[in-house]
């Protein structure tokens, strides 16, 4: 009896450690996917990472930026759900006037900017600091749309945190 305990443990045992290296290879390769996404939405954008230059210093274009700072603006409360994603790329698509599938590399090349700047109150100031130096003021109207769009579709109200993010973005924008 006791070697059948034995065996049955050392059975369990292995099958449990098997599933532990299957779910880390799982993990692995969507992160080596999800690195390939971002690097062909940049090659798509002519996104370049210079060395020694923070990421965003790198954007040229205004739709990055404001993609980016959509992201951060849901990330402020939690990771933001598929539909707020769907939400997001429903607004990228109105208010920037893009496809669909430009929309998506915006929001992945956004996502990766945002996590790059080390969380998204961070990259919501230098983000913002950056699309002024490329658009100056006139860059709030559109930002504003895509960010009231997105609570207005999702049926909430601002946040504490979300409030404070869009004043700030205004206060950067030099619009009160």
């Amino acid at each position: 009896m006791p070697f059948i305990l034995a065996l049955l443990g050392i059975i369990v045992t292995a099958y449990f450690w098997a599933n532990r290296a299957r779910n880390a290879g799982n993990v692995a390769r969507d992160i080596v996917d999800m690195a390939g996404d971002v690097r062909l939405a940049a090659r798509r954008f002519g996104f370049t990472r210079k060395a020694n230059v923070h990421p965003v210093e790198s954007i040229e274009d205004p739709d990055i930026a404001a993609a980016s700072l959509a992201h951060a603006f849901v990330a402020l409360d939690e990771m933001p759900s598929k539909d707020q994603q769907q939400i997001m790329l429903i607004q990228l698509r109105s208010v920037l006037r893009v496809d669909q599938e430009t929309a998506q590399e915006l929001l992945v090349l956004g996502t990766w900017l945002v996590n790059e700047c080390g969380g998204p109150m961070p990259a919501i100031t230098r983000i913002a600091k950056k699309l002024y130096r490329l658009q100056g003021a006139s860059a709030l109207e559109p930002v504003t749309e895509i960010l009231t769009g997105i609570k207005k579709a999702e049926g909430e109200a601002m946040s504490q945190r979300q409030e404070e993010a869009l004043s700030e973005i205004r206060t950067i924008l030099r619009v009160r």
